[in-house]
């Protein structure tokens, strides 16, 4: 029987003709950003050990607010892909303005915070007074991104959502070429430009995410689709649909808030350990993301294809694409740690570090390789299965409490109190991982995690 299933995974072209469909554009888009955030790194780091560090610590802040965006954009997603199973477009809207608010509310919060408070923020994570100075310059330009930003990913959660993934990929890759053009010239001062340094980093930041949005929103309203809503579509809800549409959207929010906030007390240990243990995980976290490109399109398309047939009715439908992703997952988690691993010592030549730094990052790498197919899977079925499913509420409780009362403890045991290196630290707080892993594979065996969120709302 297991033989047969395995034939049928493998020969089931439906499934992967639509998974391609909406996972290859992302992976791509993906793959653009990762790469280009890794030459990001490695332009700042061509500056020294301080800027990589300094602009490292700035960005957690970011980090803090894209999470609140990504826990906003996927909860808005889940109801757009289950209400896309009935094609209900008035729906799909009304899901669309409340990110959209809530989205540009948020943004608001976090600049006014940032622009009030830029020491005081980076102080948090680092005080050495050379890091404090750098990062707080970094953080006062790049918070002029962050209302774009917030437009831009609700946007493109819902063209996810419906399957619609080739534009935000093109776009993207445009902007993120911007990006890299606008480093170039400003950070080193070519083209006639003045050298900015860190100041340039952020300038070139903020020009790309204009630019971005400002071509994403054209798009979609030039094209006149089913995301063309007007201000009467977008605002035409009751304090009663936001209610409701929250129990829902909220845990996924909360969900990545904690993990977010799990990430800046991480951060925060590592700054503790002075500058050389956080140019190693900054630079870890950079490949680290240049290799889940892959997983993170296989999961968008996951919680797409298994979103719409739960809204169609069709929950055998999502049973099936559910075992598939599974199986899947296994197969690229190897494939991509094993990668990873053999890969390692190549990437990491194009850092300019001290040796300590190389040696601590390439020991981290190969942690992070040892354990890809667990973190894989588990993200697999966090962010793909279950909320796609509708089960969002099981997903925030088991990686809230993964994260909270295993890793968290774990890290700051490891630094505070056996005052590990940097390596052992992080390899403490991959157990939270395996811990994740098992209890969404449990829930995944019981059957009881698909829902219809769209009930209570259409």
């Amino acid at each position: 029987m297991p033989g047969k299933q395995l034939v049928s995974f493998f020969a089931d072209r439906s499934f992967y003709r639509k998974m391609l469909s909406i996972a290859f554009p992302i992976i791509i888009q993906n793959f653009i950003s990762s790469f280009l955030n890794m030459i990001d790194t490695v332009m700042v780091g061509k500056l020294g050990e301080t800027e990589i560090a300094a602009v490292g610590i700035a960005n957690q802040y970011f980090f803090f607010f894209h999470m609140f965006m990504v826990g906003l954009g996927a909860g808005c997603g889940v109801f757009i892909a289950q209400f896309w199973g009935t094609k209900d477009i008035k729906n799909i809207r009304r899901i669309l303005g409340i990110g959209l608010g809530s989205g540009l509310l948020v943004a608001s919060v976090f600049m006014i915070v940032g622009y009030c408070f830029p020491t005081q923020v980076i102080a948090v994570f680092n005080r050495e007074t050379s890091i404090l100075a750098l990062g707080s310059c970094y953080l006062q330009i790049v918070l002029a991104s962050y209302l774009f930003t917030g437009i831009n990913m609700i946007f493109n959660f819902a063209l996810r959502s419906l399957g619609q993934t080739m534009m935000p990929m093109a776009i993207s890759a445009a902007a993120l070429a911007v990006n890299a053009f606008f480093n170039y010239v400003l950070i080193f001062g070519h083209l006639g430009a003045p050298a900015l340094g860190v100041a340039g980093a952020a300038w070139a930041t903020v020009i790309a995410r204009v630019i971005e949005t400002m071509l994403l929103v054209g798009m979609i309203y030039y094209r006149k689709g089913i995301l063309a809503a007007s201000w009467h579509d977008l605002t035409d809800f009751t304090f009663g649909f936001v209610r409701d549409a929250y129990q829902t959207i909220g845990p996924v929010i909360f969900n990545d808030i904690c993990w977010g906030l799990a990430s800046l007390v991480y951060s925060m240990v590592y700054g503790r350990m002075g500058t050389q243990a956080v140019a190693s995980i900054q630079i870890c976290n950079t490949i680290n993301n240049l290799f889940l490109v892959i997983l993170f399109g296989l999961s968008n398309a996951a919680a797409v294809m298994i979103g719409n047939s739960v809204g169609a009715g069709k929950a055998e439908l999502a049973k099936g694409y559910a075992k598939n992703f599974v199986r899947l997952s296994v197969l690229v988690g190897i494939g991509l740690g094993l990668l990873l691993a053999l890969t390692s010592p190549f990437i990491l030549r194009v850092f300019n570090v001290s040796s300590q730094v190389r040696q601590d990052t390439l020991l981290i790498l190969y942690i992070i390789a040892s354990i890809f197919t667990v973190r894989v899977l588990g993200i697999m079925i966090i962010v793909g299965i279950l909320r796609g499913g509708g089960d969002a509420r099981y997903a925030f409780l088991s990686e809230g409490f993964t994260m909270w009362f295993i890793g968290v403890p774990l890290t700051i045991l490891g630094a505070v109190v056996f005052k590990f290196p940097v390596y052992l630290v992080y390899g403490l707080a991959t157990i939270e991982e395996v811990a994740k892993c098992c209890l969404g594979l449990f829930r995944l065996k019981s059957g009881r995690w698909i829902r219809n969120v769209t009930y209570s709302l259409g």
